[in-house]
């Protein structure tokens, strides 16, 4: 048994890690991981000799090794196999009692005798299993300490690394005072006998021998670690577990040291820690003294270079970019002049250097640098502010535009170059290899002089588009498809191109005879060189010339010339020079055209999304100036409009002349003339095949590059418009801190009941005071029992805001109920004054209730940072407390959403943002947000006490989410500081962070330290940099001295801090210096900007710069309580509204928004007068469509029209400013487009799908049937629904390609009891006179045999192809070479399909004669016939009877209208196939029958009726002239696809 073993103390540590290690690896050893119940007796009563290996970590692999198997182990046998090799192995291993061992030593027979187990050694191995069992994913090694001793239980464990320890004591101090008990525990152990240590052990045996542990053995093989679901769960439960993340993290390091390969991506879910900023990568960046925004852009684009070359390289570039319309207003109103142009490209360069050498932040350098970058400041649209003569100027908030602007072009450089430098590397990478694979000299050479080219081309590309150009060049005569594999081996091209073909054909040096060279021409036509030396050609004419390349590929001349010129069109398509010449003449002057699709005709009217770009004519590139081509390209994508992107002919005109000029050579003999042709070829097709398509391509995506820009600032400016707004502020500030001065708010969101509306208080720092839920308050119910619950929701209200004394009430505008809680809020401030006047405050007399947007409080109501910064609140109190906080602090709770989730993406703020990407979108709320909070500052202290306010801290200069996240942890734990130098030297800030960030980080009196009397230093709570303090305080010393005349020279720190209070205190005094003076008298003009911000400074610390508060003017309130926009609801629009009340004069309605409809009598209807009751027309619920006549939007009431008149008029249009481009086009094709889609509609709308199951049949329209039946041989079926009803089916046969013929089958014997039985198939089938039973007597006695005599006569030796007229010409033609005979032929009637026409000639002229197909023959002047001899011989014999007896074409094929699904067929088939001949369903024009012999017969012989001509045809006589005048126009669709 195991309780036997005996463990020796000086054995004990190692003891216990052999036996938990080796317990893992013999489980991995013998795929033996489920360790089911069964086999519990045997996992005790393994011998020592299993525990062989040594160390107490068992490898992570042989762990997940071992978990696999586990899984897989599921089936009975394999339980079955587990079980028959546990058992060996426990007889193997089999312990015996104590008594056995005693009677063996004895009897002196030695046997390995195992050491009995302590009672340390059991409560150490059960304590495992018990952390084994439980679910909390923690590793084994969180259960012991390094020398095995048992630490706490999994339960203690888990609440302390959720909630930390009560006592607050540091971690390692708990680890101590462990150790400690537990070794008073091991010397109270190791005293016992051995006889209490076996009874121990045999309390833990059944009465099988078996273990009672381990009851969830499967479980304790689970691999140790924490998964996102169970992270999920306990942050449900406990709330935010990012400090257990850190705790884990700082408990895996300290216990295990930097050698251990375990980390925290073993114990967590890899999304979680990138979520907490937990994984190595965030390590890093926290570690490394860079700012953090800078680290992460640095990732990308590589380490810049700093060298003065390229420093001034990349400045140059800037500027071009700039100039070039990046930032178009940049330059408007700073003058051209040299110097201005030259400061400015000298700043540039200075920024980058500050950027990139001293890795200063943006928000730094433009605070703090002004003097450096001066003209990169001053905004072209800013007026010059007068600081000297306006004593009340104040500073705003300034959007650094032209600063983003360059480090974003920054961005873009370093990725260029980095782009250029790889591609280096490639070419000369390839080049070799294909240097080593070449021997033709020649060939050689031409490489050697492409590769310099390209290299050089390379070396010049500055943008993206050139670059791509060279590396097309590149790739087009050394392609990529043969990469060496090893030597001697290649790898077989996926793909060959046509280039490619040729030129392994040889044809290259046939293209190089065409003349100048791709590279020539190009440098030519951008006028980069002058004209060249005069082309000379070739006095061989270019087939002679081709004659020679002749190959087996390429067999003739005109294939070689033709290869040769795809070369020459291709390399002139690919050739840097050409494309950039081309490039920058077709974004100059290329035009864009819409107009509407057939279904955008219909759908985008006058208010509709794409109404401004239905209908656009040529209106220029360069006049795409906002997001109107991403409105084209969506309409486009929808199909909603066609767009045609194109040069204007005179352009594309000159540009075609301007080629032909510098390619074509002036020769004039017939070999030159010769060699030109082949030339303008050549030159059409590198333009038109090549050029222009793929300019027209470029040309799109520089349209929407150029239109997302401009979408993305006007994004930026709506973001910047809600965060850059000051806090509410009280009229009546008589409090001197800002603290203080914050407002105490009410929050109130409206509530349906479930959940209640809801009140939550809310004190100046924005934390909870108290929650009212008031669910009776907003009833309207007239119940006695309602309205008295009201009344006590109303007294409950009125007791919560006596209590708390609010400054403001935010309302929550969510729908129209809103407008009447706030008269109900009123209507309570209003009793509460009057019933209690000396009760309530001063600060009540005033209270004002404010609407605010919910659109932002819903999204932080469903984040998962207000449930960790909330996690006892339900949803609507957590919006409630987000609306309230917007009111104080609009910048913090807009920066708390910007977390890892960023839930701030969701906030919609523009209607076209879709058309951005999220990463597009977040990168310029990062922009936005920096500005702002940068020049806006955090007081550190005030955030510390309240963790909501530590949001835009993330956005402070050279911080990020990461630095951000560490730093306020410190200061939190800290609770204060008294000093910005903290930041530094407690707070774990690297140098170069400190200087970027310390600045914009407000060190006062304030949260914990308000009540402080430690010192704190003025100047930390002004914008001032430390390293300016000096300046500050010289400055104010100077003022303090000549204020009260001291001219002594002491500059101690009392003094110095006496100075500054006295400067504040007299801030008339700061006013009056004068900024530019002071700079000269000091030598300090090159700091002048910055003296003027100390001056500012000193006057008021941080003060704020974001405008003033302003409450929403009547139209925020409408559009945001309708949830309406003025583009969703205005004077015009169609809108759908339902009745809720008539009256007698006017129906009262209500929009889809809530908003009311007032619809009075008069605009019912155009013959209102003609209406006596308002209820005949109306009823309540009806649902009506209106027209808005008016909106009144402080009643929020519209005013409707359903008057047809006033429905079509289109008075009222889009108050948007139409296009000077947008002409509106009405073509007769867009009128047939229109009618035929109409027509297409209405036939679907009468297509009724049968419930019918059979292998011919589909539910399919006549079109799908053609559709259907197009590729199938002459022959083939289908049976369809028909349009006249569920009592017809329609069976449509191929006759031959583009002839198909329709046959009707009536249904009978149909039951009508409901729908579903219409639309099953009838009990009989009937067609002509002939009845069937069901389909497959159709296809047996139908179907088949027509279609065995169909392929009969088309495979008949006399049958020909084609129409009548070609028949007939094939006849004349055969009567030309047998002049005696009489020779005729059969054919298809395409007029009539289901019929066939037998023409012969006489004389000169052709006769015709018609054939019925029918199921039993062919039916041929009234006759049937089985078969075609028959009808031959029959024909042969009586070809000279009298006419009189020969049939019309009525009673042989049936007439039907000429319109059918094919191409020009018939509809019907004729009534040959067992149709009646009078049957009026087949009845047509006769006269639509078009002659196309007749124009070779005399008009009298029509006329008489009595010549050769006009009976054996069996047409009427009326064919004669009307069908000459006709025929050509009239069966060019008639013929298909033969």
């Amino acid at each position: 048994m195991a309780g036997n073993t005996v463990i020796s103390d000086d054995e004990d540590e190692i003891g216990v890690e052999e036996e938990e290690i080796d317990e893992e690896t013999y489980g991995d050893r013998t795929h033996d991981g489920d360790g089911d119940g069964d086999e519990d007796d045997e996992d005790d009563e393994e011998g020592q000799d299993e525990y062989e290996k040594d160390g107490f970590i068992v490898d992570d692999v042989d762990e997940e090794e071992g978990e696999e198997e586990e899984n897989r182990a599921d089936s009975d046998e394999e339980r079955q196999k587990k079980k028959k090799r546990k058992k060996r192995d426990s007889e193997r291993n089999y312990v015996l009692d104590e008594d056995d061992y005693e009677l063996l030593q004895e009897s002196n027979i030695s046997v390995p005798r195992p050491k009995l187990e302590s009672k340390k050694f059991k409560r150490l191995k059960k304590a495992r299993r018990d952390v084994e069992e439980g679910t909390s994913g923690f590793s084994d090694e969180e259960e012991f300490d390094g020398n095995g001793i048992g630490g706490r239980t999994a339960e203690e464990k888990l609440k302390r690394s959720l909630f930390g320890d009560d006592d607050g004591q540091p971690l390692e101090d708990i680890a101590e005072e462990d150790e400690q008990a537990e070794e008073e525990d091991d010397v109270d152990i190791g005293e016992e006998d051995e006889m209490a240590d076996f009874i121990v052990d045999e309390e833990e045996v059944d009465e099988h021998g078996a273990p009672v542990r381990r009851k969830k053995p499967k479980k304790s093989r689970q691999r140790p670690g924490i998964l996102s679901s169970a992270l999920q769960e306990a942050h449900e439960i406990f709330g935010d577990v990012e400090d257990l993340l850190r705790i884990r993290k700082l408990e895996v390091r300290d216990r295990y040291g930097e050698t251990d390969k375990r980390s925290l991506e073993d114990q967590f879910d890899p999304s979680v820690l990138s979520e907490k900023y937990m994984t190595e990568k965030d390590d890093r960046i926290r570690e490394i003294d860079i700012p953090e925004r800078m680290q992460i852009s640095e990732e990308g684009t590589g380490q810049p270079a700093i060298d003065d070359l390229n420093i001034e390289l990349e400045r140059e570039w800037i500027f071009n970019q700039l100039v070039g319309g990046v930032v178009p207003p940049l330059m408007n109103k700073r003058g051209s002049a040299a110097e201005d142009l030259n400061e400015v490209k000298s700043h540039i360069a200075r920024f980058l250097e500050l950027m990139h050498v001293q890795k200063l932040d943006i928000p730094f350098i433009a605070m703090y640098r002004k003097e450096e970058i001066f003209s990169l400041l001053q905004e072209p649209d800013e007026p010059e502010a007068d600081i000297q003569n306006d004593p009340n100027w104040r500073p705003t908030l300034k959007w650094h535009k032209v600063l983003w602007t360059i480090h974003d072009l920054d961005k873009k450089w370093l990725l260029l170059q980095k782009r250029k430098s790889a591609l280096q590397l490639y070419y000369n990478k390839r080049f070799e290899e294909e240097s080593r694979r070449v021997y033709d000299e020649t060939r050689l050479f031409l490489n050697q002089q492409l590769f310099e080219s390209v290299s050089k081309s390379l070396k010049a590309a500055d943008s993206e588009r050139e670059l791509d150009d060279v590396d097309s060049k590149f790739n087009l005569h050394f392609p990529p498809g043969e990469v060496v594999l090893d030597e001697g081996q290649f790898k077989r091209p996926k793909r060959k191109s046509q280039y490619s073909i040729c030129s392994k054909a040889g044809l290259w040096e046939v293209a190089n005879k065409f003349g100048y060279s791709s590279e020539q021409f190009g440098l030519q036509i951008s006028l980069e060189k002058m004209r060249m030396d005069e082309l000379e050609d070739a006095k061989e004419t270019p087939e002679e010339m081709a004659s020679n390349f002749t190959c087996a590929m390429f067999e003739t001349s005109q294939a070689v010339l033709k290869g040769a010129r795809h070369m020459a069109a291709v390399e002139i398509s690919c050739e840097p020079c050409v494309r950039r010449h081309v490039r920058s003449i077709f974004m100059e002057n290329a035009v864009v055209s819409t107009s509407p699709t057939s279904d955008g005709n219909v759908a985008i009217d006058s208010f509709h999304q794409f109404a401004g770009v239905k209908w656009l004519r040529d209106k220029p590139f360069t006049r795409f100036e906002d997001a109107t081509w991403l409105l084209v390209q969506k309409a486009e994508e929808e199909k909603l409009l066609q767009v045609t992107i194109k040069l204007p002919e005179v352009v594309l005109d000159k540009l075609i002349s301007d080629s032909n000029d510098y390619y074509l050579s002036d020769g004039v003999s017939r070999s030159a003339q010769l060699w030109n042709e082949q030339r303008k070829l050549i030159l059409h097709d590198a333009f038109y095949n090549f050029l222009l398509p793929s300019m027209e391509k470029e040309g799109r995506s520089l349209l929407t590059a150029r239109a997302k820009t401009w979408l993305l600032w006007e994004f930026g400016k709506l973001l910047w418009d809600k965060v850059s707004v000051a806090p509410f502020q009280r009229k009546e500030n008589d409090v001197n801190t800002d603290e203080e001065a914050a407002p105490r708010v009410m929050a109130c969101c409206w509530g349906p009941g479930k959940p209640a509306t809801t009140f939550v208080m809310l004190d100046a720092a924005g934390e909870i005071l108290d929650v009212l839920n008031a669910p009776s308050l907003s009833l309207n119910n007239q119940n006695a029992n309602a309205q008295q619950h009201k009344r006590n929701d109303q007294q409950r209200v009125q007791k919560f805001m006596m209590d708390h004394q609010p400054h403001v009430v935010s309302l929550g505008a969510a729908n129209l109920s809103c407008t009447r809680l706030k008269e109900d809020i009123y209507e309570i401030i209003f009793k509460m004054v009057e019933d209690n006047p000396r009760d309530v405050g001063h600060n009540m007399d005033n209270l004002n209730i404010f609407y605010g947007d919910e659109s932002l409080p819903r999204l932080y109501e469903n984040s998962r940072v207000s449930v960790d910064q909330l996690p006892s609140q339900e949803g609507i109190i957590r919006r409630a407390v987000a609306l309230g906080r917007y009111l104080q602090n609009p910048l913090a709770m807009v920066a708390t959403l910007c977390g890892p989730g960023r839930e701030i993406l969701s906030w919609k703020l523009h209607p076209f943002e879709n058309f951005l990407t999220p990463d597009e979108k977040y990168g310029m709320v990062e922009q936005v947000m920096v500005d702002v909070t940068n020049q806006v500052g955090l007081d550190v202290n005030l955030a510390s006490s309240h963790e909501w306010l530590f949001a835009p801290l993330q956005f402070i200069s050279g911080l990020g989410p990461r630095k951000a996240a560490s730093l306020q942890r410190s200061l939190v734990r800290s609770g204060a500081i008294f000093t910005r130098k903290d930041l530094l030297t407690h707070h774990g800030l690297g140098k170069k962070i400190f200087i970027n960030a310390v600045g914009f980080l407000r060190v006062r009196r304030s949260g914990l330290t308000s009540s402080s009397t430690q010192f704190i230093d003025l100047l930390d709570d002004t914008r001032i940099h430390p390293e300016f303090y000096g300046l500050a305080q010289e400055l104010a010393k100077d003022i303090y001295r000549e204020d009260v005349n001291d001219d002594g020279n002491d500059d101690d720190d009392d003094m110095l801090e006496m100075a500054i209070e006295h400067v504040r205190e007299k801030p008339q005094l700061l006013r009056a210096v004068d900024v530019n003076e002071y700079a000269d008298q000091k030598n300090r003009l090159n700091r002048k900007e910055t003296l003027n911000d100390i001056r500012l400074e000193l006057i008021e610390g941080f003060q704020d710069r974001r405008r003033t508060y302003v409450e929403p003017s009547q139209d925020d309130e409408f559009y945001m309580i309708s949830g309406e926009t003025e583009e969703t609801l205005s004077e015009g629009r169609i809108v759908q509204a339902t009745v809720r009340r008539i009256q007698p004069q006017r129906a009262i309605c209500v929009l889809e928004s809530g908003l009311t409809g007032m619809l009075s009598k008069e605009d019912i209807a155009d013959d209102w007068r003609d209406i006596n009751d308002l209820s005949d027309k109306l009823h309540e619920g009806d649902i009506i469509t209106c027209k808005i006549k008016s909106i009144q939007k402080n009643r929020y009431q519209v005013f409707l029209t359903c008057r047809e008149s006033e429905m079509r008029n289109n008075r009222f249009q889009s108050h948007r400013g139409m296009d000077p481009y947008y002409h509106e086009e009405r073509s007769t094709s867009h009128t047939e487009q229109e009618k035929a889609r109409k027509e297409k509609e209405l036939a679907k709308k009468h297509f009724k799908p049968r419930m019918i199951v059979h292998p011919r049949f589909q539910n399919i329209t006549a079109d799908e049937a053609v559709e259907f039946l197009s590729n199938k041989d002459p022959g083939e079926s289908v049976i369809r629904p028909n349009v006249r009803g569920p009592s017809h089916l329609t069976l449509t046969l191929k006759i031959c390609n583009g002839v198909y013929a329709n046959k009707d089958i009536v249904e009978g014997g149909k039951e009508h009891k409901d729908i579903t039985s219409l639309l099953r198939i009838g009990k009989t089938l009937k067609i002509g006179e002939d009845t069937f039973e069901d389909l497959d007597e159709v296809m047996d006695r139908y179907v088949d045999p027509l279609v065995a005599h169909l392929k009969a006569m088309l495979n008949y030796r006399k049958f020909r192809r084609g129409t009548k007229y070609e028949v007939d010409e094939l006849l004349r033609i055969e009567k030309s070479e047998n002049p005696i005979r009489i020779v005729y032929c059969f054919g298809i009637s395409y007029e009539h399909p289901g019929t066939f026409i037998l023409t012969y000639i006489r004389c000169s002229n052709p006769h015709h004669e018609y054939i019925g197909l029918y199921p039993k023959g062919f039916k041929f002047r009234k006759r049937m016939f089985e078969d075609i001899d028959r009808l031959v011989a029959y024909f042969q014999r009586h070809i000279d009877d009298p006419l009189d007896s020969a049939p019309s074409i009525r009673s042989v094929a049936a007439m039907v209208p000429m319109r059918s699904p094919a191409t020009g067929g018939s509809s019907g088939f004729g009534g040959g196939w067992g149709g009646s001949a009078q049957d009026d369903r087949w009845r047509g024009d006769q006269s639509m029958d078009r002659d196309r012999t007749s124009r070779t017969a005399g008009r009298d012989e029509y006329r008489n009726g009595g010549g050769p001509e006009g009976h054996p045809s069996g047409a009427p006589r009326s064919y004669g002239s009307r069908g000459r005048l006709r025929e050509r126009g009239s069966y060019g669709g008639n013929r298909g696809d033969r």
